[in-house]
Order: structure tokens, then C-alpha cells, then sequence
């Protein structure tokens, strides 16, 4: 009951958040910007297909483990749920935080709370991790292609320093754990400190489980860790594509070095300012700064980042389409593997 409620809420924020942007970006912009881009329109939605079966192979290589034979999740099963949970996080008002939940609900009746939260947990990390490193290869491209300024010299270099730093902190994270940690910090801040020691308290042993299973991935799962991670660097190179298209559709001269880093950039300024809704407004600033770093128009920017709009509206209507459509053998499993779940901790 609980499933179908939460089913039910996803789907009317989805519809309703979808509307809105359809609506604030206009159905006669819409479709004047799909004929514009013309037949190009098909590979900047054909792109993201790719991009999301290299997610799910990421996502599968973390969850699956050979000593646990409930974990062999179909490659179908974790596709739609990567597909249908980054929908979810494109109409949530702070982003990431809407998928998470609804895939560990998902997971919930397969592999249990402690293995279903630790392998959304891990998988987010991967995802922002893969992002940090797909920066710094950007910054490193900027520095050997782009006539830089020595203020924009020295900008790359904090940013260099700044990713280095997060890298390091992933690292830390992959080798210690962090949700125990994470709730002891939590437990010192005004407020909440209370709720957070008593959530800790009640939780700890599934806390400590979850930071057990973050650990294992580093220190016992390294052809999985690499693997997974593989798939979300390759993801986030094949995203530079849809720019790359777009860009030709126009017929501005855009090489594949230039769109990597329009798309990094791009991608670097909507993060920073990542409460934005829908990130309304902050790419198609992100994309003009981006496209004048590298000696194209500006202007562009505009046309590009609705066309991106417009795939992501096609990718939200598939994704809220997927929440309900589990095949008979995903429906079989759950229902075989409620039966089996592990009891989770009472939180009475």
C-alpha cells in the first residue's frame, strides 16, 4: 500500500512539474526549435539512450554481488529504474534528491533496506564522483585548447584544486563510510540535533551496515568499483554529443573538443546553482558563458539549451511512463522476495 502511495505521489509531481515546463518553455517554441533542429533531433534523443543503458550497467555492476544470488537483477529491471528515477530528479526542485528514494523503494522488496539504500547510496556516489573526474579532464582539455586569460588561468587552477579536493574526499568516503559520520555531525547542529541522535540510535546497526557495504566496494569489489565507474566516466563523454548535434544543426562549427567543454562547463555552472527547479534559466547561462570561452557565439546558447529542454521533457514523459510498467518476472520476484525479506529495525 505503502509502494503504490508513494508510486502515486511520484507521478502526480511528475505530471505536474512536467506541465509547468511544457508550458513555461511554450508549445510553439517547442516545436519550432524540433523543426529547427530538424532530422539532428533524432541522435540528441538517440544519445541518451546510450547514456542512460551505460548508468544502468554501472548501477547493475554495484548492485549485483556473486555470493548473493538475489542481487542478479534482469539488466531491464535496473534500465527502467535508472531511467524512471532520473526523471524524478529532473522535476524535483533540488536535484537528486527525488530518485534516490523512489529506487530504494523499488529495491526495497528484492535485495532488503540495508543492501537496496547502500546500493542507491553507492551508485549516487559513483555518478557525482564520475562527474568530478569528467571535470578535471575538462579542465586539463580548457588549459591545452583554449587561449586563456590569466584570470582565467588562474580560475582553472582553483577549480583544479577544488575537484583534486573532492576527489579526495570521495576516495575517503569509498575507503571509511559516511552515513555513521554524517549523523554524528548531524547530531551537533541546532535544531535537529535531537531528531538526528534519535534516528541514529534506533538505526545504528542498519548505519552500520550501509557504511560496511560502501567499504566492501572499494576494498573487496575493485573490478566492480572500476567497472562502474568505466561506465559513468564513458556516460558523461557521450553527453557532449547532444551539444555536438545540436550545434551542427545549425550549422556552427563546433569540433568535439569544443562541446566537451561547453558541455562541463555548462554543467559545472547549472550544479552551482543546482535548487533551481528543472535548473530553469541556469544552463542556458551556463551554455552562452561556455560557447564564448571557446570562440563561438553566445547568442547560440539560447537555441541549445532549449533543444536540451525539449529531450529532457521526452526523457521525463518515458521515465514517468516506466514507473508502472515492471515486467511478469520483476512482479514475480518481488512478490517471492517480500516473503524473504530481512526484518528491518524497529523504529518503535
Amino acid at each position: 500500500m505503502g509502494s503504490k502511495l508513494y508510486k502515486a505521489l511520484f507521478m502526480a509531481i511528475g505530471i505536474f512539474s512536467l506541465g509547468y515546463m511544457i508550458y513555461g518553455t511554450g508549445l510553439l517554441v517547442i516545436w519550432e526549435n524540433i523543426n529547427r533542429t530538424g532530422i539532428w533531433f533524432l541522435p540528441v534523443i538517440g544519445s541518451w539512450l546510450v547514456i542512460y543503458i551505460l548508468n544502468a550497467l554501472a548501477f547493475r555492476a554495484i548492485i549485483r554481488e556473486p555470493q548473493l544470488p538475489e542481487t542478479n537483477m534482469s539488466f531491464w529491471s535496473v534500465l527502467r529504474l535508472t531511467i524512471s528515477g532520473y526523471a524524478i530528479n529532473y522535476i524535483t526542485p533540488f536535484v537528486a534528491l527525488g530518485g534516490e528514494p523512489y529506487r530504494i523503494m523499488e529495491l526495497k522488496p528484492t535485495l532488503g533496506i540495508q543492501k537496496a539504500t547502500s546500493s542507491v547510496l553507492l551508485y549516487s556516489l559513483m555518478h557525482m564522483f564520475s562527474h568530478v573526474l569528467f571535470w578535471l579532464a575538462s579542465i586539463i582539455l580548457i588549459v591545452a585548447v583554449v587561449p586563456l586569460s590569466d584570470v582565467m588561468l588562474a580560475g582553472c587552477g582553483i577549480l583544479l584544486v577544488v575537484g583534486l579536493v573532492l576527489g579526495y574526499w570521495f576516495i575517503n568516503v569509498y575507503k571509511k563510510g559516511f552515513t555513521v559520520s554524517t549523523f554524528r555531525l548531524l547530531e551537533k547542529v541546532p535544531f535537529i540535533k535531537n531528531k538526528a541522535w534519535e534516528f541514529a540510535t534506533k538505526n545504528a546497526e542498519t548505519l552500520y551496515e550501509v557504511d560496511e557495504q560502501i567499504r566492501v566496494l572499494y576494498s573487496d569489489r575493485r573490478n566492480a568499483f572500476y567497472a562502474s565507474l568505466f561506465y559513468e566516466f564513458a556516460g558523461r563523454v557521450i553527453g557532449c554529443l547532444e551539444i555536438y548535434f545540436t550545434a551542427h544543426a545549425i550549422g556552427m562549427d563546433m569540433t568535439l573538443a569544443q562541446s566537451l567543454i561547453v558541455s562541463s562547463g555548462s554543467s559545472l555552472f547549472a550544479n552551482l546553482i543546482f535548487f533551481f527547479p528543472m535548473q530553469l534559466g541556469t544552463r542556458e547561462g551556463g551554455l552562452a558563458l561556455a560557447l564564448r570561452s571557446v570562440g563561438l557565439p553566445a547568442a547560440q546558447g539560447i537555441f541549445i539549451g532549449v533543444v536540451l529542454r525539449i529531450r529532457e521533457i521526452v526523457w521525463i514523459i518515458i521515465g514517468l511512463a516506466l514507473i508502472n510498467r515492471k515486467t511478469k518476472n520483476e512482479q514475480l520476484d518481488n512478490n517471492t522476495d517480500q516473503k524473504l525479506e530481512p526484518v528491518p529495525i524497529s523504529s518503535n
